[in-house]
């Protein structure tokens, strides 16, 4: 249970500093010493802690002006000590507490006192029991979780959630005070609703388009921000809200957040700190979202684990150790929910790891089967592997994959191999690297295979999201795939036998390959391949895309993504594996007076042509995904900083919300209180926007 804690545990913990256990402390620490009168020669450790924490954390540790509770969490009972001394004698600096001028033996003493403080703190808490008589008839027991003068967040008996406005309840019953108790979940699969956004996607087909049709071109210049939530303890959120029956949940690193969907009202949090020694994504912070599965949710951690939560409390189901972090692993992705199974990919891959995609049992966390994207020396594939770097082979599968329930296949992007840019010690293909897999979900099996850039030297993994989409070429219609590669190439496969009916370029900045043959390989061309000198390649190392969410309308059928028309310059160096190191083997540089481009395109699926292209004007740096419609509406992250909404047939801008913030998030959209709204991180805050 270390690191669980609810909003009404951490309440005063407002500041990312009390995720480390102590808080911002606005003044001055002084040592001891310089306070003790002549005949307190050697103060206690009461006297040590009142004179150099109380004036910030007060005399109990439970906060006082200057910051926050640092004894009241479970996370601060449970901290070792040599943590605790840590951060005393090194202060945070970045969130205003300096390091201590204590000398060793003083800090020993403080921290026992801290901790001897925080294990009596630990209280059990208890809630307001009520009873809710709501104006429509409803009466309902259960447990505050959080309220304010316009709303009300109760937890119901059976365990359940359920959400009032102050003018939808007629009066309320207090019944006392109860503990919280251990919610039993329950596991049959939910309906979703179409006012639901159950999944990172928002469909197991990976197709960011939406039915739900109250906002249309027609009345999108009334769209207003409804209200925001800001997470402390991030700056740039990756995250896609995830909305089931009228809750919201959202990640940071490390972090769930269940909001009220049609306040930002915080009805619980679930936290732990950070790990230490992660390097890499998920080292410098990086969360994309929950998947969710009747009573449970489950997120990844910066080191590697899954987690299961109770969606109704955050109370903590299980965990399960995916991979070592000491071994370069990290977690990044939101997790997909198949049947009975959760399916995850790790982090890591430009750091020199195995990749590889597992799928853990729903109910009880344990690992069911493992594919791993890069082979053991004398498995099938270790033949395209010519040297030693198959053993720090990367190959990644850090994000959100796609399902056919149909044919039950999942399908599965890999990342680049290791080292990026340097292929001497890698002589080959470098299955499976930058490709999509077609697994069974049930065993793990690989039923087909596309590999996107064999052999890749310019870090232009795969890991962009797939669509599934039924499309008509030449009069037949046909099951496929859709994507968008970071090397600058739309493709359309056969998602039954990976066949490629189309592939062309949706960038003119492209110089490492003439075209795509009629096996389906890159026609390569050596002018943009790393050198010891630099050698310029199109696109850029960031890719002609990324991450960030395409989508498909199968009304207009129109592909919709964002392109990057950039270059980079390419450096190959022998700099080999080192522990606790990226493993790059070169570097990149941005070309000299070139100024990058980004454009939302939308794409003809038949052909690949782009039909009508929206320039955006800023620094090219935006990383923010799309949203489509039935209605007719492409909304997305505007490299300028602006939320926007176009027309999806021609590209025309209908809307914008100057939000002058960074993007590195996708869209998605919601019924809450039945009507519709937009929602979106950007930099470290929740935007959620409405007729």
């Amino acid at each position: 249970m270390a690191g669980f804690c609810l909003s009404w545990q951490c309440r005063a913990a407002a500041t990312a500093a009390l995720l480390l256990f102590i808080g911002t402390a606005a003044t001055r620490v002084t040592t001891a010493r310089s306070f003790v009168s002549p005949q307190e020669k050697t103060p206690g450790a009461a006297r040590l802690f009142e004179l150099n924490c109380a004036t910030c954390h007060g005399n109990d540790g439970r906060g006082a002006e200057r910051g926050p509770d640092i004894v009241s969490t479970r996370r601060a009972a449970t901290r070792p000590l040599d943590e605790i001394r840590r951060i005393i004698r090194q202060g945070i600096p970045q969130s205003g507490m300096p390091p201590t001028t204590m000398d060793t033996a003083e800090i020993d003493a403080v921290a026992g006192h801290l901790k001897k403080l925080a294990e009596t703190a630990q209280e059990p808490r208890t809630f307001r029991h009520v009873r809710v008589r709501a104006r429509d008839g409803r009466t309902l027991d259960g447990l505050v979780q959080s309220e304010s003068n316009f709303d009300l967040q109760l937890l119901a008996l059976d365990g359940t959630l359920a959400s009032f406005t102050r003018d939808a309840v007629a009066d309320i019953t207090e019944l006392g005070r109860k503990a919280m108790p251990e919610l039993k979940p329950r596991d049959t699969p939910i309906a979703w609703s179409p006012g639901d956004w159950p999944s990172y996607n928002g469909s197991d087909h990976g197709n960011r388009h939406t039915s739900l049709d109250q906002l249309t071109p027609a009345n999108v210049a009334g769209l207003r921000l409804k209200w925001t939530f800001a997470i402390p303890t991030s700056r740039n959120l990756k995250a896609t809200p995830v909305v089931v029956n009228g809750v919201m949940y959202v990640t940071a690193p490390n972090e769930v957040y269940a909001l009220d969907a049609q306040s930002g009202r915080e009805i619980w949090r679930y936290t732990r700190p950070r790990t230490r020694g992660v390097i890499g994504d998920a080292g410098a912070g990086v969360n994309r979202g929950v998947a969710v599965r009747g009573d449970r949710l489950y997120f990844v951690t910066d080191d590697a684990r899954l987690v299961s939560l109770h969606r109704a409390n955050g109370q903590l189901l299980w965990e399960t150790k995916m991979a070592d972090h000491r071994e370069h692993y990290g977690a990044t992705g939101a997790p997909l929910v198949v049947d009975g199974l959760v399916i995850s990919g790790v982090s890591g891959g430009d750091e020199g790891v195995r990749g590889f995609l597992a799928a853990f049992d729903a109910i009880t966390g344990k690992e069911e089967w493992r594919f791993w994207t890069v082979p053991g020396p004398g498995e099938p594939g270790s033949e395209t592997w010519g040297g030693k770097a198959i053993q720090h082979g990367c190959a990644a599968t850090w994000l959100t994959g796609s399902y056919d329930p149909t044919s039950k296949t999942l399908f599965w992007t890999t990342g680049n191999p290791c080292p990026d840019y340097n292929g001497g010690e890698r002589v080959g293909d470098n299955l499976w690297s930058n490709s999509v897999l077609a697994l069974d979900p049930s065993n793990g099996r690989l039923r087909w295979f596309y590999q996107f850039t064999p052999h890749d030297l310019h870090d232009w993994d795969a890991v962009q999201t797939v669509i599934l989409a039924d499309v008509a070429f030449d009069g037949v219609q046909r099951s496929v795939l859709l994507q968008a590669n970071r090397n600058g190439f739309f493709y359309v496969l056969d998602r039954t036998t990976g066949k490629v009916l189309v592939a062309k370029p949706f960038v003119n900045k492209l110089n490492w390959a003439s075209g795509i043959d009629s096996n389906g390989r890159p026609v390569t061309q050596a002018v943009a391949d790393p050198s010891i000198r630099g050698a310029m390649g199109c696109p850029s190392v960031v890719g002609a895309t990324n991450w960030m969410s395409p989508a498909f309308n199968p009304d207009t059928k129109l592909f919709y993504v964002v392109a990057l028309e950039r270059c980079s310059i390419y450096r190959k160096s022998g700099v080999w594996f080192e522990p606790g190191q990226s493993f790059y083997g070169g570097s990149t540089q941005n070309v000299p007076g070139e100024v990058g481009k980004k454009y939302l395109r939308a794409l003809d699926v038949a052909t690949g042509s782009i039909v009508w292209e929206y320039p955006q004007i800023g620094a090219s740096n935006s990383w923010g995904g799309l949203l489509s419609t039935a209605s007719g509406l492409v909304l997305f992250g505007e490299d300028s900083g602006a939320f926007a909404a176009i027309d999806a047939k021609t590209g025309r801008l209908l809307w914008h919300f100057p939000a002058n913030t960074s993007w590195n998030a996708s869209p998605m959209t919601y019924l809450a209180g039945g009507r519709q709204f937009v929602a979106i991180a950007g930099g470290g805050t929740v935007f959620a926007f409405g007729l």
